[in-house]
C-alpha cells in the first residue's frame, strides 16, 4: 500500500528504511523524500515508525553519525557575538556579521 503518493514511497519501503536505523519523519524523508511535498503522508508515516526508537537511542545514533563524519557539532553554549558590541579582542564566531551583510550595497555598473 502506498503511503505517499506524491513520491510512490510504500509501507514497506518506509519500513525497510525504519530498520535500516531511520527513527524519525525527518529521517524518513531524507532516506526517500516521502513526506517532504504535500505533507500529507507525515502522520501515516509516524504512525508507521511507532515509538520504536527511544530519544536515548535516537541522540547515541547522532553522536555516532557525527563521529564517524568526522565533525563536531557546535555546543548550545556557543554563541554570535556581534563586532560593533563585542569587548576588543573577542573573536566573532559566525563569520561575517549580519549588519556587514545589511550595509552592502550593489553598484549599478555592470
Amino acid at each position: 500500500m502506498y503511503v505517499c503518493s506524491c513520491f510512490g514511497i510504500t509501507e514497506a519501503q518506509v519500513k525497510k528504511h525504519a530498520d535500516a536505523g531511520a527513527c524519525t519523519p525527518r529521517q524518513i524523508a531524507s532516506a526517500c523524500k516521502a513526506g517532504t511535498d504535500c505533507g500529507g503522508c507525515v502522520r501515516r508515516i509516524q504512525a508507521l515508525l511507532g515509538r520504536d526508537c527511544s530519544r536515548r537511542d535516537l541522540v547515541g545514533r547522532q553522536r555516532e553519525s557525527v563521529a564517524a563524519s568526522g565533525t563536531h557539532p557546535v555546543p548550545a553554549a556557543a554563541s554570535v557575538t556581534h563586532p560593533d558590541t563585542a569587548p576588543v579582542g573577542t573573536p566573532v564566531t559566525a563569520g561575517v556579521a549580519l549588519s556587514a551583510i545589511r550595509d552592502v550595497q550593489l553598484s549599478d555598473a555592470a
